[in-house]
């Protein structure tokens, strides 16, 4: 029987072949949240900055966790980027709970799509 982390490992890595077949590299946790949030903010630029990417990954955690209740989106800014309301403290006790959690999230996320 195959422990949590093991079960998560295997349809991460199935989740990373698929994004390789689709955009020829194969995506860590960061380049999926930027994919998400790219997804999400709707919007499709040749050349994104670096505070863009950051910009584009909060959109992507507040989007997943949104889900189980940790963010509440507020609305759009003139620009059409999305902002986002904390409604409750996060779970995460250390980094690689919050890996695991994320990568948990954008499962489910890709799955519901």
């Amino acid at each position: 029987m195959k422990t949590a982390r093991e079960e998560l490992d295997l349809r991460w890595e199935a989740l990373q072949i698929q994004l390789h077949k689709q955009f020829g590299n194969k995506p860590d946790l960061n380049m999926v949240l930027i994919l998400i949030g790219i997804r999400e903010l709707g919007k499709v630029k040749q050349k994104w900055t670096k505070e863009d990417k950051v910009n584009l990954m909060h959109i992507a955690v507040c989007r997943l966790m949104s889900e189980e209740g940790y963010y509440e989106l507020e609305g759009l800014d003139k620009d059409g980027w999305p902002h986002w309301k904390a409604l409750k403290k996060l779970p995460f006790i250390n980094l690689p709970e919050q890996e695991f959690y994320l990568m948990e999230r954008v499962i489910a996320y890709f799955d519901a799509l």
